[in-house]
């Protein structure tokens, strides 16, 4: 066996994880049980986050109150006062392995400012480096709806993918994903490895807890995030923690390059046609706990382009044509001559979405200059503000001060601003090799209902940005999970040849 390095662990718990559904009471068992894995992969050499819900919940036991409020105040007022005590719980079961943990509260609008997303990345780094366990949670009492991540799921995507981390395990009330509903399925089959979200089917009816904002929906959302990160995500039963060292042991000793690569795949695994399931159904050894693993994107993105794609917030559209979307791939800026149409009210630096269209000749009779569907192909932080565009769209950029009063770049959005999501769906199948460890079937159920996921065709376009726009489907809700990888190229050339105008 070759030998074994060291990874960035991240483990996130829900809060029905973490506290009991009704009496709101601790499940000590359960936390015991995370502390004492967490400090066996410290001594095994692995740096570890625990992204860690159930503020709300411990403070609603703390005030004896025995639903989850609707009004925003209190659940705010209610964070407050759980945190502490959460904080506390945490402390005192790490205390007795002598093991020191760190606190650390983010909102979206945290990820969203570069200078306090790179604050938050570096101060995470030292606390690794010193041996401490970050333990990361939303700051529910500041958060409103508005710079809000939603759920833990995708906070804890974000934070692997901010520290680029190895793993991310997203502990659950199920086993893993399966083919088939199980309870109505004698035959089904549990998904040992997604290769590409892209081709999955889910039935996402299952909500969460009534304490908690997440469901199955929710965790796959993450997996997207964190595997076009490079991050390999893992989907497992939250009630056995001890679990997750054999999964890491696991994934340590396979011999496949596609378990925790972020580099370009060897070339000696075959390619898929595209009626080839991207998910293994193969039945492998018991001696591996039963969990669905997503591989990571073998060209992941990083760092500013990660941030650029997922940590803003868009606030507006840009429509492009194919040649000005053609010059951005070649790694040219955005010209004003190559936007065709601009949606909503934005700042200048502010992101927007990027959708490629057809351009008219002449504008049709809903006034537009454009036709047919809009494919959203990244984002982008633009130059000037919604207004401003709108008065150079089309233009030559030497003409954009005679419009409007200044010219302070000739471009709409320079290129090292602009993200990509990667169309192609990934070509590479995980080796033989890599398969042959993983546990065998079980059932799989979250309060009596099982979860359903199923590996479709390829579709003809391949990715849509968001799944349901975040959100958890309403019950018994299919969702198709189309969508494309980050661009993988780097850093972008200094400033491109002009496109010809």
């Amino acid at each position: 066996m070759r030998g074994q390095r060291s990874l960035g662990v991240v483990i996130k718990l829900g809060t029905s994880s973490i506290v009991d559904e009704k009496s709101h009471e601790p499940l000590l068992s359960i936390l015991t049980s995370i502390v004492e894995t967490a400090v066996r992969l410290r001594k095994d050499g692995h740096k570890v986050i625990i992204v860690s819900s159930g503020a709300i919940g411990v403070g609603l036991r703390r005030m004896d109150v025995e639903k989850r409020p609707k009004h925003l105040s209190q659940l705010q007022a209610l964070a407050a006062i759980g945190q502490c005590r959460l904080m506390s719980l945490w402390d005192s079961l790490f205390n007795h392995l002598r093991q020191p943990i760190a606190q650390i509260l983010l909102t979206r609008s945290d990820i969203a400012d570069r200078s306090r997303y790179l604050n938050a990345q570096n101060t995470i780094h030292e606390l690794l480096d010193m041996g401490v366990i970050p333990i990361v949670n939303e700051n529910d009492t500041l958060a409103v709806s508005e710079i809000k991540f939603g759920d833990n799921d995708t906070l804890s995507a974000i934070t692997a993918a901010m520290v680029h981390a190895d793993l991310l395990f997203l502990m659950t009330d199920v086993d893993c994903l399966y083919d088939k509903n199980p309870r109505t399925n004698p035959d089904a089959q549990p998904i040992e490895v997604v290769e590409d979200i892209g081709q999955l089917v889910a039935d996402v009816s299952q909500a969460g807890s009534s304490l908690g904002t997440g469901g199955m929906s929710t965790k796959i959302v993450a997996a997207r995030l964190a595997t076009s990160a490079g991050v390999t995500t893992v989907i497992t039963r939250s009630s056995n923690p001890g679990n997750i060292v054999r999964i890491v042991k696991h994934i340590q000793a396979s011999r496949s390059p596609a378990s925790l690569a972020t580099t370009t795949p060897d070339d000696s695994h075959p390619s898929l046609p595209p009626s080839t399931s991207t998910a293994s159904l193969v039945s492998l050894p018991a001696s591996i706990p039963l969990h669905t693993r997503f591989l990571p994107s073998p060209q992941p993105v990083r760092d500013r382009y990660f941030w650029i794609l997922h940590g803003l917030r868009p606030h507006g559209t840009l429509y492009i044509d194919a040649g000005a979307y053609k010059a951005l791939v070649g790694k040219a800026g955005l010209l004003p001559v190559g936007v065709v149409d601009v949606e909503g009210t934005f700042a200048q630096q502010e992101a927007v979405r990027l959708c490629v269209v057809e351009r008219r000749s002449v504008a049709g009779e809903d006034g537009k200059m454009w036709e047919g569907p809009a494919e959203e192909v990244g984002r982008a932080l633009v130059n000037y503000a919604s207004f401003e565009i709108k008065q150079i769209l089309g233009h030559q950029s030497k003409e954009i001060k005679e419009l409007i009063g200044y010219a302070d770049s000739e471009y709409v959005a320079q290129r090292e601003s602009i993200s990509f999501f990667k169309h192609e769906s990934r070509p590479v199948t995980p080796s033989k090799e890599a398969m042959l460890d993983f546990g065998d079937a079980g059932k799989s159920e979250v309060e009596g209902e099982a979860i359903h996921v199923e590996v479709g065709k390829k579709a003809e376009s391949e990715r849509t940005e968001e799944v349901n726009g975040g959100k958890t489907a309403e019950a018994g809700e299919k969702v198709r999970f189309e969508l494309g990888e980050p661009d993988t190229k780097t850093e972008p050339e200094e400033t491109a040849t002009e496109k010809t105008e």
